[in-house]
C-alpha cells in the first residue's frame, strides 16, 4: 500500500525504529544524520532538500558532516544530501549506492526498512571518515522532522 501523506508514511513504532537507527549510526561517528518527510517537493527535489538542510541548520556541524535523507511522500521521490565535509571524502558512487539500498526497499513498500538500511549504510562511511571523539556531543536531534 502506498502512503497518501506524511502521517500515514510511517507508524509511530516505525518512526521510533528509524530514530534508533540514527542513534546507532551516530554512536561511532561525529557525523550527524537527519530524516525529513513531507508531502511534496514541488518538482525540485535537489533544491528542496538543500532548503530543508539549511532550515534544519545541518550545515552547522563542526566537521560539515551532516547527512539529510529527504522524502517527498506524494511525489514518490527521495534524495540524500551530504554536507561538504562528507562529500569531500566519500567515493563518487557512495550516495548512488545508498540511494539504491533505500530505493530497493521503497519499491516493495518497505519504507521503514529502506530508511533504516540507508541510515546504517551512511553511518558506516561517517564512522570510517569521522570516528567518534572522546568529547563528541550529538550536535543535531535524531528525531524525524516533517513538513
Amino acid at each position: 500500500m502506498i502512503p497518501e501523506d506524511v502521517e500515514s508514511f510511517l507508524s509511530t513504532t516505525e518512526e521510533q525504529e528509524i530514530v534508533e537507527a540514527i542513534r546507532i549510526a551516530e554512536d561511532h561517528t561525529s557525523g550527524e544524520i537527519r530524516v525529513h518527510i513531507e508531502n511534496t517537493c514541488n518538482d525540485n527535489l535537489e533544491g528542496r532538500a538543500l532548503q530543508v538542510f539549511s532550515v534544519l541548520k545541518m550545515h552547522n556541524t563542526k566537521d560539515r558532516n551532516g547527512v539529510l535523507i529527504y522524502v517527498a511522500v506524494n511525489d514518490h521521490k527521495f534524495g540524500i544530501y551530504g554536507d561538504k565535509g562528507i562529500n569531500d571524502v566519500v567515493t563518487k558512487d557512495f550516495w548512488d549506492n545508498t540511494k539504491l539500498i533505500i530505493q530497493n526497499h521503497f519499491k516493495n513498500g518497505q519504507f521503514k526498512q529502506g530508511l533504516v538500511d540507508g541510515i546504517l549504510h551512511a553511518g558506516q562511511q561517517l564512522k570510517k571518515h569521522f570516528p567518534v571523539q572522546d568529547n563528541d556531543i550529538n550536535q543535531l536531534t535524531n528525531t524525524i522532522s516533517k513538513g
